[in-house]
């Protein structure tokens, strides 16, 4: 199949699900395709069970391998998706809350990784650095998962901007993790990049401050050509440009191609909006960028929810999932802990972040597309399995109770602040204060 039938068979059926949830099921827009589309493939799946003679799940399964989704989102959407992302950050919320995002996509990214793996290595036998390379697949919040179910929750501005910055920059971290493990863990199909610090921090400085630094003059580029036009489309085919063409030459130059689209976005975003010629032409741009983003998050969440045709699950897996989901959720609570603890000294935080950044904390088709890419090996499966396990459970679940959480915690902040019915006499002026 060309890749021209293979993108005509996914955005019908795209089109097909979403229409399917609007109508009858009412979820979230790309939570809903995700829904319906995995529903559609464990029917296939059962029918292939009870009459073979089909062979339905053959040929579905044909299909979504020829999809290969590890390149179709790493070497392609993902580019786009974080760019579209980026353009409606606004960088001065980015700059109130960089202690925290700074300490969670860094730091809290290893611990998360390193305590995914420990567990792995003990509950499940991996040998650690498998369990470690597990540990980093599923440990950063996913950008595409994450900002597109905090659009549909209403969350307290400070967090929403910690965990939307979070997940726009703790993937070029778990990548380096990633790709260091993988070279240790399969040297031979891997590249290797070295072992211990000195190898560790040059590919760090290597990946995000080379991505940052070609983001930040494509996008002073691209928008320095922007501000000489007011022809929309032209507008529009540069931000093209730079989403695509920039990624693909960040690749070339091994740096970190979702930094460099993130801070592209971000540079091109913001300066866009101080120095715009007109608010139409502000407008125009993202109103383009919001469909291309619907649409591209449409196209992903099915790609997740058909994927299941890869997986190969076993029967005795399904409590080897429910460990892994749980490890994943205290390795997420965990590193959220230490960085709200750790920096509740110099900064107040609102009632309840540990929680809401722990359960809003999704993951998504960046971890999926990690574990597609490794080697076949006596490991692969199982990691494929109990990734997949884990991101869908982040979705369906997570995704669709966060904004309950929320506003539990937002309520019992604004009772906190109510003035109590105790007499004014009282010692602190009959008022109680917030926790």
């Amino acid at each position: 199949m060309t890749g021209l039938q293979l993108a005509a068979v996914l955005i019908v059926a795209a089109a097909m699900f979403g229409t399917i949830n609007a109508l009858f099921i009412g979820l979230p827009k790309a939570i809903g395709i995700l829904f319906v589309a995995l529903v559609s493939s464990l029917l296939v799946l059962a029918v292939d069970a009870l009459v073979p003679s089909l062979e339905a799940a053959e040929r579905v399964g044909t299909l979504v391998s020829d999809l290969d989704f590890s390149a179709a989102l790493l070497d392609g959407m993902l580019g786009l998706l974080l760019f579209a992302a980026a353009l409606r950050v606004n960088i001065e919320d980015l700059r109130s809350e960089w202690a925290i995002i700074l300490v969670m996509a860094t730091i809290g990214v290893v611990m998360s990784a390193a305590i995914v793996g420990a567990g792995a290595a003990w509950l499940f036998g991996m040998p650690v650095v498998v369990a470690l390379l597990f540990g980093a697949m599923v440990s950063p919040t996913d950008p595409v998962a994450t900002l597109d179910v905090l659009r549909e929750v209403e969350l307290d501005r400070a967090v929403q901007t910690q965990i939307a910055g979070e997940s726009l920059f703790n993937d070029g971290v778990a990548y380096i993790l990633f790709l260091v493990l993988a070279g240790i863990a399969f040297p031979t199909t891997i590249a290797h990049h070295g072992e211990g610090t000195a190898a560790l921090a040059s590919l760090f400085v290597q990946e995000i401050a080379g991505g940052a630094l070609l983001g930040f003059v494509v996008g002073w580029l691209a928008f320095s050509m922007m501000r000489r036009l007011t022809d929309p489309s032209l507008r529009i085919l540069i931000t093209l440009g730079v989403a695509l063409g920039g990624y693909e030459l960040a690749l070339a130059l091994e740096v970190s191609a979702p930094i460099m689209a993130v801070t592209a976005g971000l540079a091109i975003g913001n300066r866009r909006r101080a120095y715009a010629v007109t608010p139409r032409a502000t407008e125009v741009v993202d109103e383009f960028w919001q469909v291309v983003d619907e649409i591209l998050n449409a196209l992903l969440f099915l790609m997740i929810g058909v994927e299941v045709f890869a997986i190969a699950f076993a029967a005795d897996m399904v409590l080897v999932a429910v460990a892994a989901v749980a490890l994943a959720l205290l390795a997420r609570l965990a590193a959220v802990s230490a960085a709200v603890i750790s920096l509740r000294l110099v900064r107040e935080f609102p009632v309840g972040v540990i929680p809401i950044l722990t359960w809003g904390g999704l993951k998504g088709g960046v971890s999926i597309a990690l574990a597609l890419s490794l080697p076949d090996g006596e490991w692969r499966t199982e990691i494929l399995a109990l990734t997949y396990t884990i991101v869908v459970f982040s979705i369906l679940v997570q995704g669709l109770t966060v904004a309950r959480l929320a506003r539990r915690y937002a309520r019992s902040a604004a009772e906190a602040e109510e003035p109590s019915d105790a007499p004014a006499s009282t010692d602190d002026g009959g008022e109680r204060s917030a926790p």
